[in-house]
Order: structure tokens, then sequence, then C-alpha cells
């Protein structure tokens, strides 16, 4: 069961994007990049972080000893759903229109941009789930 990444809170949303950059990282690993900036103790990361294995939006591997997490949702598919989701209820235009945006910034490689785009595309004007 993979979650709407549209579910995720600030918090699991900031998590994720380390995870986007990073990859697969331990608790620890994800704590020392989230934990400081949220004042969170090191046991509220795990918490965070196995309920967002529940939602299906990370997957955990054990690795000699250690749980390692890594997003279950593709980053240009996680971006796609974000992007759809604010042209349609803050902007009411259509998605593809906010593309150009995203070419602006540093952050998207072209790869993932053009990811971005044929999601959008194949997904045409969105969905009626009002």
């Amino acid at each position: 069961m993979t979650t709407d990444i549209r579910e995720l809170s600030r918090s699991e949303m900031e998590i994720m994007k380390v995870l986007w950059r990073h990859g697969r990282l331990s608790a620890r690993e994800v704590h020392e990049r989230v934990g400081p900036r949220r004042n969170w103790a090191l046991s509220t990361t795990r918490t965070v972080l196995e309920r967002m294995v529940q939602k299906g939006a990370v997957l955990r591997e054990r690795f000699h000893g250690v749980n390692l997490y890594i997003p279950a949702i593709p980053r240009a598919a996680g971006l796609a759903a974000l992007v759809r989701d604010f042209a349609e209820r803050v902007l009411e235009i259509d998605a593809a229109a906010v593309v150009p945006l995203l070419t602006r910034g540093a952050e998207l490689s072209e790869e993932e941009i053009r990811e971005v785009e044929r999601l959008l595309a194949r997904d045409g004007g969105g969905s009626d789930d009002a």
C-alpha cells in the first residue's frame, strides 16, 4: 500500500525530502538532518519513520542489524502529485502550466523534470475527487 503523498504531514514531507536527496538512510542519519531543526529526540524521528512505513511512504530494510529507510514514492511521482494538487486546488489551472516553474530551480534534474511532465501528461487534466 503506497500512500498518497498529499496525506503526509509537514514533518513527514521533510523526511521524504531528506530521503529523496540522500537515498537509503538509518534513523540516526535521518535524525541528524531533521531532528535539530524540529527539536526532536532520536526516538521521535524513529516514531515518525515507522509511521511513514505503516502509511507505505517509506520502505524499511534491515542491513547488518540496522534499519535503513528508503522512499517508496519516487521523487518525480511525489512532485507530480503535489504539483497537480496545488495547480488544481489552489491555482485552478492545468498542472502542466506549473512545470516551467520547476525548471527554474536547480534542485530538479532534467530527467526528473521530464518524468514529472510525463506523469502529469499521463494523468491528463487531473482528478475530480472534490
